[in-house]
C-alpha cells in the first residue's frame, strides 16, 4: 500500500481534515527530544495550529536510542494521522514535524541545537530518562551521565544533549533555547534546570553559571489519554486513509497543555495555539491529581468491588457515578485553593465527562495498580485536610476501604498484589481486623491521621459496608 505523503494528501477521503498550513513551508524551530505517541498526538497537534499562523515553528524530532518513528516521519514527510477517539471521532492529518533526528545522527542534531533559529527544545522521554536518583536530583553515577561527563563532546543522554546545545549557542554568542519538560513530574522545569547545571558543571563552571541565569526551564504539565498505536489501530487508520500510515496516533477529545508563565523571548505563541499559561502550574498539578486521579482510583476499587471492568463500565453504574461526582465536587474540590485561571468546578465536570467515553477502554485493574504509592498523593493528603478543617471524611474514607477490600479479596484467593509494598499489604489485609492492620502501615498512612478517631471509624464502617454487601448504602454516601 502507497505510504502517506504530501503527494497523498488531496486524495485522501473527504472527511479526513488537512493541514491549515503548507506542510513544505514551515521552518525549523523546536526540537524535541522522545517523539512518541504521547508527543505527536499531544504538544505536536497544539503546535500544528500554531502553524496555521506562523510557520517558523516546525519541530524537528529526535529519538536517541530508536529510529522507528523518525524513520516513519521521514518516509512520510512528517505527516501523520490524529485520530480523536470519542462520542464524535474524527481523524486529521498533522503536519507539525519538518525533520526528524534518529540514532547515530549526532552531527544533525548538534547543529540544530546551535541554529539561532531555534528557540525552543521540549522533551517526553518518561522520568527516568532524565536519569534523576530517587531524590530528583542527577545521578551522576548514571552510565549515560558517567559517559557524558568524560566525553561532553558525544552525549548520549538527554540531559547531555540540552547541556552541549547550551554550550555550543554560549561559545557562539547566540542567545539560548529554552528548555520545555513535558513529563509529568512535580516541578519539572526546576528539576530539569538543576540536573543541567549539574552536568555542566562537571564540564565548565562557567557554563554551569550561565545555565543558571540566563536559560528559561519552565515548570508545565500535560494531560490527554493517548491509548497505544498497535497493529489493529494501524490497520483501520490505514483501511480509513486509502494509504499506510506507520506513523499514526490517537487520543481522547481532551487535552491540556499548562506551561509557567516566563519570560521566553523571541519563543512561538504557544498561548495562540490554546496552550494555558499561569504563575501557578502547581495548582494545576494538585488538582489533577486529586480530582481526575483520586476520582480514578475511587472508581477502580469501588467498581471492582461492583464487577465492573473499565471507567466506562463504572461510570455507567448511576449509583456509583453519582458518588464519585459527590465525592469530587463536595470533597476534593474544598480542599483546593482558588487557582489562577482554573474553574474547578468546570475542570470536575470535564474530567467526568471524560470518564463516560465509552471509546477509551481504560481497565480498573490497572488504575488499582501500586495503590500504596498513589492513595497517599491522590486521597489521603485531601483527607488530612478535611480533618484539620473540621469536614466530614465518610465519602473520602470510601477508596481507602475499597482498597482493603480490594487487597483482602486478593491475599485470600492467592493471587498477585501489584505493588512495591504488596508483601506487607497481603499479611495486613488478610489477618482478623484487615482495617487496623492496613492502617498500620506507616509506608502508606502517617500515624496522625491512622490514629485520628474519626477517620479510623468512616474507614471501618465503610469496610464493614463492603464486607456485608450493603453497596446500595455505601453509594448513597
Amino acid at each position: 500500500m502507497t505510504r502517506l505523503s504530501r503527494t497523498a494528501l488531496a486524495s485522501l477521503p473527504p472527511a479526513i481534515l488537512r493541514p491549515g498550513h503548507d506542510p513544505a513551508g514551515i521552518a525549523t524551530g523546536i526540537v524535541h527530544f522522545g517523539p512518541g505517541a504521547f508527543h505527536r498526538a499531544h504538544q505536536a497537534a497544539y503546535v500544528d495550529r500554531l502553524l496555521d499562523q506562523d510557520p517558523r515553528w516546525g519541530i524537528a524530532a529526535v529519538s536517541l536510542r530508536s529510529g522507528t518513528t523518525t524513520d516513519a516521519l521521514k518516509a512520510q514527510q512528517g505527516l501523520y494521522a490524529l485520530a480523536v477517539i470519542d462520542r464524535e471521532p474524527e481523524t486529521r492529518i498533522l503536519a507539525a514535524h519538518s525533520d526528524a533526528i534518529g540514532p547515530g545522527e549526532g552531527a544533525r542534531l548538534r547543529a540544530l541545537l546551535a541554529d539561532p533559529a531555534v528557540r525552543l527544545a521540549t522533551s517526553t522521554v518518561t522520568e527516568k530518562g532524565y536519569c534523576l536518583g530517587p531524590d530528583g536530583t542527577l545521578d551522576l553515577a548514571h552510565p549515560d551521565i558517567v559517559h557524558d561527563s568524560a566525553r561532553p563532546a558525544e552525549p548520549a543522554s538527554v540531559i547531555g544533549w540540552i547541556v552541549a546545545g547550551l554550550a555550543d549557542r554560549r561559545a557562539a554568542g547566540v542567545p539560548p533555547f529554552a528548555m520545555l519538560c513535558c513529563d509529568n513530574m512535580t516541578g519539572n522545569g526546576a528539576k530539569v534546570r538543576a540536573a543541567c547545571v549539574t552536568l555542566a558543571r562537571e564540564w565548565d563552571a562557567g557554563l554551569a553559571d550561565w545555565i543558571a541565569g540566563e536559560v528559561a526551564f519552565p515548570d508545565s504539565m500535560v494531560d490527554s489519554i493517548t491509548p497505544a498505536s498497535d497493529p489493529a489501530f494501524l490497520a483501520g487508520v490505514a483501511a480509513g486513509l486509502g494509504v499506510e500510515d506507520r506513523a499514526a496516533v490517537q487520543r481522547e477529545r481532551f487535552t491540556q497543555w499548562v506551561l509557567e508563565r516566563c519570560d521566553l523571548p523571541g519563543a512561538p505563541d504557544l498561548a495562540a495555539a490554546g496552550v494555558t499559561l499561569t504563575g501557578d502550574v502547581r495548582g494545576y498539578e494538585q488538582a489533577k491529581l486529586r480530582i481526575l486521579n483520586g476520582a480514578h482510583s475511587t472508581l477502580a476499587y469501588a467498581g471492582l468491588a461492583l464487577g465492573h471492568e473499565t471507567v466506562f463500565e463504572a461510570m455507567s453504574n448511576p449509583a456509583l457515578a453519582g458518588f464519585a461526582a459527590r465525592l469530587v465536587h463536595q470533597d476534593i474540590r474544598a480542599s483546593l485553593p482558588a487557582i489562577e485561571g482554573l474553574d474547578t468546578a468546570a475542570y470536575a465536570d470535564a474530567v467526568l465527562d471524560r470518564f463516560r467515553n465509552p471509546a477509551i477502554r481504560h481497565l480498573l485493574s490497572q488504575i488499582a495498580w501500586d495503590g500504596s504509592q498513589k492513595l497517599p498523593y491522590r486521597i489521603l493528603d485531601t483527607t488530612r485536610e478535611a480533618l484539620e478543617a473540621g469536614r466530614p471524611v465518610d465519602r473520602l474514607a470510601v477508596p481507602v476501604a475499597a482498597w482493603i477490600a480490594f487487597l483482602r479479596r486478593k491475599a485470600l484467593a492467592g493471587e498477585a498484589i501489584t505493588d512495591p509494598l504488596a508483601d506487607k499489604l497481603a499479611a495486613a489485609a488478610s489477618g482478623n481486623d484487615p482495617v487496623a492492620a492496613v492502617l498500620a502501615i506507616r509506608q502508606v498512612f502517617p500515624q496522625r491521621l491512622a490514629e485520628d478517631a474519626r477517620y479510623a471509624a468512616a474507614v471501618a464502617d465503610t469496610f464493614a459496608m463492603l464486607d456485608g454487601g450493603r453497596t446500595d448504602a455505601l453509594l448513597a454516601l
